[in-house]
């Protein structure tokens, strides 16, 4: 508690007729001022908030910015002691554990281990003047030093594989001379770990970021030098590091010590997995719900739960929309514990910039740009129970002080900000809060917008500082019918490492030219949608010379098809110089496979009225269900052919046909599953089927029944692919 009593804070007089959220706005702008009278000024500066308990959810950048400034900033070493660490020493940050990009995606490929780049990243943040000082003595000098050291240790990423501790930390740059002997010590003790132990040591023959490695090599020793890298050692190492490098006890810890990965569902029916790639994707409609998907039942470390029932304040950090902060509030545990926590403040700070693949567009309406309101209401959505209790008031960055001409430059670089709609988060039953929390000479110097650390910092004492006088919210208006269901998913999945693992072992099998199977392992690894069994139907993949290539390419451009003949892939040799070509030509390929030999007989008969040919049928028959090998059950494939826009015959239920006029076009069956495949898993791919797939983003006339007949068809096979291909159901 604070050694001034807020109640007795001379403001009342200052904010006469103030209330609510502007009361709150123009307490934070006097704190923020540079021109504050002396007595306010003195006022603000004498709170103590030393003994505050701070609980901050997020992750990657937001988290690590708004606890001690982003530490993957090469100038973050030149300011290093500011933000909430330093005037609310307790803080503790609670870190999404689901991404699957840069070094993590590739520690994921070898270790059955959570995701640790962020926790490393807002570690790092999280050191502090004052730990350094009452660990090491240390004065600002020493301190700085320190960081400096640090902050290249865990930045710094190995491009070939390190021979030797010694030559490692000279590429590195690091002369641990410079650092107190104990934690020159323990980072030499971790670091040769990595070249003593077989199971670490070959995680360097992949790019590494080093301070991943050393955080791996602490949960490691934690375990007992065990390749068990369980839920204590994961908790241990990191307050084994915090220790070592002056950030506080339990300052940085996981939402969960299970490994996991995120599934994202589309307004248009796709669901996807994969952090790294939902954050690459342009999928030209926006998400309608995120879940996450743990292997094994999550375990939410019981530090987390204390630290929420103890908290003093809990913040939202801004961040990914629906990679940070939902994943973490999909856990029961900590949504139950939070909305129990009755005492706190609870505060959600908004994003700065819509973005890419998560807020450029609405969900209600993909037309209009994206809202404060809009971002509560996907929090709403996707948690389970909604926000009811999860927090009260919204920080926002106030634009009003910000050059047209800046946020113009941003605008052409694809940047665009989140608008507060005032009036909307109101009526919604919360408490806007405009605020300059910006940084003002990031914002003159570098004519870059962005959360400064220690204004926000300053921010939240102040809105602590008035708490109790703040007329109490309404009560939350929003409707509880639309929140998240769980996902189901039809068939285990495994880890991912043990999915590679599985991959790998089944390409080893197959007869592959040697220099696809790596191309072809890349390939897998990034779809994690693909499964082992649908790579059942194969016997392998070639490329075939240019000259021998005779598949005839009346239907398509693509240079790539699957032989039910021989159940190979074959594509065409030159196609394989241009990575996206090939693995669009691959990925097609593999969906034609999922209907393997379906088809005893595929014919074009054409239809004549005396000389004049007035149109051509189309007609497949399928072979007798035993002698099939095909991905699909019989009644799926019914379901497919017909949304394909086959005909099933009255008389014989193994014949297909489709009439086509005069020179019509036409997108075989099994062509088509390959196209839908591709452009299920990424549509950069198979543009021809994202034209077709453009009807789901329109809003189609009623008037016009064919059109209406089109959506839904498109609609019901987005949603076969999905159910039947790829195996959830909602």
């Amino acid at each position: 508690m604070s050694k001034t009593d807020p109640k007795e804070l001379p403001l009342v007089a200052h904010l006469e007729g103030a209330s609510g959220g502007d009361l709150l706005e123009r307490v934070v702008e006097m704190a923020l001022s540079a021109s504050l009278d002396e007595d306010l000024a003195a006022l603000f500066e004498g709170l103590d908030s030393s003994e505050l308990k701070v609980v901050v959810f997020g992750g990657g950048t937001g988290l690590s910015n708004i606890v001690g400034g982003d530490s993957r900033h090469p100038a973050w070493p030149e300011s290093p002691f500011h933000g909430l660490k330093e005037l609310f020493p307790r803080t503790q940050a609670v870190v999404c554990i689901t991404d699957d990009g840069g070094s993590t995606g590739e520690l994921l490929k070898d270790l059955d281990l959570i995701a640790i780049g962020d926790l490393r990243h807002v570690l790092l943040s999280s050191v502090s003047a004052r730990g350094l000082n009452e660990k090491y003595g240390l004065n600002e000098d020493g301190s700085r030093a320190v960081v400096r050291l640090l902050h290249r240790l865990f930045n710094y990423r190995f491009v070939e594989p390190p021979t030797a501790l010694e030559s490692l930390l000279s590429e590195a740059g690091l002369d641990l001379a410079e650092i107190p002997a104990v934690m020159a010590a323990a980072i030499t003790d971790l670091l040769g770990l990595l070249f003593k132990d077989s199971m670490l040591h070959k995680l360097l023959q992949r790019q590494h970021c080093l301070g991943n490695l050393l955080l791996v090599a602490a949960i490691f020793k934690q375990s007992g030098n065990s390749a068990d890298l369980d839920h204590q050692a994961l908790v241990g190492a990191l307050r084994y590091l915090a220790d070592i490098f002056g950030a506080g006890e339990d300052s940085v810890l996981p939402c969960s010590t299970t490994p996991a990965h995120l599934k994202l569902l589309y307004s248009n029916g796709v669901m996807v997995s994969g952090e790294y790639k939902a954050g690459h994707a342009r999928r030209g409609c926006p998400v309608e719900r995120v879940f996450v998907h743990s292997h094994g039942e999550p375990r939410v470390p019981v530090e987390v739960i204390r630290s929420i029932a103890a908290a003093d304040i809990i913040i939202f950090a801004p961040g990914s929309l629906y990679t940070s902060i939902i994943p973490i509030l999909q856990l029961p545990e900590i949504t139950e514990e939070v909305r129990n926590n009755k005492r706190a403040l609870k505060l959600l700070v908004s994003n700065l910039w819509v973005q890419k693949g998560e807020t450029d567009m609405v969900a209600c309406s993909s037309g209009r740009r994206f809202h404060v309101s809009d971002l509560i209401r996907s929090y709403h959505r996707n948690i389970p129970g909604g926000i009811d209790g999860l927090f009260h008031e919204v920080m926002v960055l106030g634009l009003d002080d910000i050059p047209g001409s800046i946020l113009q430059s941003y605008a052409l670089e694809g940047k665009v900000p989140i608008y507060l709609d005032r009036d909307q988060v109101g009526e919604l039953g919360l408490r806007p809060l405009e605020c300059r929390i910006f940084s003002s000479s990031a914002l003159e110097e570098k004519r870059v917008v962005q959360h400064d650390p220690e204004t926000m910092a300053r921010a939240v004492r102040a809105i602590w500082a008035v708490r109790e006088q703040l007329e109490p919210l309404p009560g939350l208006h929003l409707p509880l019918g639309e929140l998240s269901a769980a996902v189901r998913i039809d068939s285990p999945d495994q880890t991912l490492v043990r999915r590679l693992a599985t991959l790998e072992e089944l390409l080893k099998g197959l007869k592959i030219d040697p220099q696809l199977q790596e191309r072809l392992i890349d390939i897998l690894w990034r779809h994690a949608d693909i499964r082992p069994g649908h790579l059942a139907n194969l016997a392998g993949v070639v490329l075939v010379d240019s000259p021998a290539w005779s598949r005839s390419q009346e239907w398509d451009r693509i240079f790539s098809f699957y032989d039910p003949q021989d159940r190979m892939i074959k594509i065409r040799e030159d196609v394989f110089a241009d990575h996206d070509r090939f693995e669009l030509a691959f990925l097609v390929a593999l969906g034609e496979s999922l209907l393997g030999n379906y088809a005893a007989a595929k014919e074009m008969q054409k239809i004549e009225s005396g000389s004049e040919t007035l149109g051509r049928v189309y007609r497949i028959v399928l072979r007798d269900v035993p002698e099939r090998d095909c991905l699909l059950d019989q009644e799926s494939l019914d379901e497919y052919l017909q949304l394909a826009r086959m005909c099933r015959s009255d008389n014989d239920s193994h014949i297909y046909t489709r009439l086509l006029n005069g020179a019509e076009g036409f997108t075989p069956p099994g062509l088509l599953f390959g196209l839908v495949f591709a452009w299920y898993l990424d549509n950069r791919f198979a543009a021809h089927i994202e034209y077709k797939m453009a009807i789901l983003r329109m809003d189609v006339p009623e008037m016009i029944p064919e059109q209406v007949k089109v959506s839904s068809r498109r609609r019901r096979l987005v949603d076969f692919f999905r159910r039947r291909v790829f195996g959830y159901g909602l």
